[in-house]
């Protein structure tokens, strides 16, 4: 009984040092912890909610998500990882067999209420000139809004963000959604392969919903603000291996002693 009671200490006070790291760590990114993602496949966005078009005119969701539509939540004037999204996002346009406008959508979808449509217009040339194929204008909007739609389409896809002076400090994604507006995948990073857009596009005319690797992400991995990335929980994952791994060296080490005791008598 011995090697149990210590091993019994061991896994004690793994857990007492692993929640008192996790609780140390909690509290220092209190700040960050409502930047991020929380995926919410299968639930629909905010269909009624209006936003301004590059000219300016008002449009509901309802009337532009009609086929499957890539959704880029973005600000205009981001200088660095929005940008590079919206750019990998015309190169894989380039290279998208189904043909935009009627086998695909994209919405851009500024977060920042102060943006113009003035300034979503210039993006939108820019960006459309990254395309060497014929691509219909209406097949790629801009769109800006006011604060209260754009919390309405943000809570509605679990995308967290805060303003930090001019800038944002926000979690990196294109959204796939089916004709009917409902949230089939995620797409993290700034790294687009064109068959696992294709193929996400297509699940999502099928609405289907993606693969549930959101939840092993979400344990696995943490979004850094600062670097505008997904880490991984190195401290999170090695202590729960390391608590399972000392759980069946317990449940062994019961499990032969019963079995030695059988053998005895």
């Amino acid at each position: 009984m011995l090697p149990i009671m210590k091993i019994l200490i061991f896994v004690m006070t793994v857990l007492v040092l692993q929640n008192s790291v996790l609780a140390h760590v909690e509290h220092s990114t209190k700040e960050s912890a409502e930047i991020g993602l929380k995926p919410k496949l299968g639930e629909a966005i905010p269909l009624d909610s209006t936003f301004n078009d590059e000219r300016g005119n008002p449009v509901r969701l309802g009337d532009l998500v009609q086929a499957p539509a890539i959704l880029a939540l973005v600000y205009y004037h981001c200088p660095n990882v929005c940008s590079l999204l919206l750019q990998n996002v015309a190169e894989v346009l380039n290279k998208l067999p189904a043909e935009p406008g009627k086998d695909y959508t994209v919405l851009s979808v500024s977060f920042d209420e102060t943006e113009s449509p003035q300034l979503a217009l210039e993006k939108k040339r820019f960006y459309l000139k990254m395309i060497e194929r014929p691509f219909p204008e209406n097949a790629w909007r801009f769109l800006t809004g006011n604060r209260e739609n754009i919390q309405r389409l943000t809570q509605a896809v679990g995308f967290q963000f805060r303003r930090v002076e001019k800038d944002f400090e926000h979690p990196v994604t294109l959204i796939i959604l089916s004709p009917e507006g409902k949230i089939t995948r995620y797409m993290y990073g700034t790294d687009i392969l064109p068959f696992d857009l294709k193929m996400a596009l297509i699940e999502a005319s099928q609405g289907r919903i993606g693969p549930s690797i959101a939840k092993i992400a979400r344990f696995c991995f943490s979004y850094d603000p600062k670097g505008k990335k997904l880490v991984f929980n190195t401290l999170k994952v090695t202590g729960t291996v390391t608590l399972l791994f000392a759980l069946l060296l317990v449940t062994f080490i019961l499990w032969k002693g019963k079995k030695d005791q059988v053998k005895g008598k």
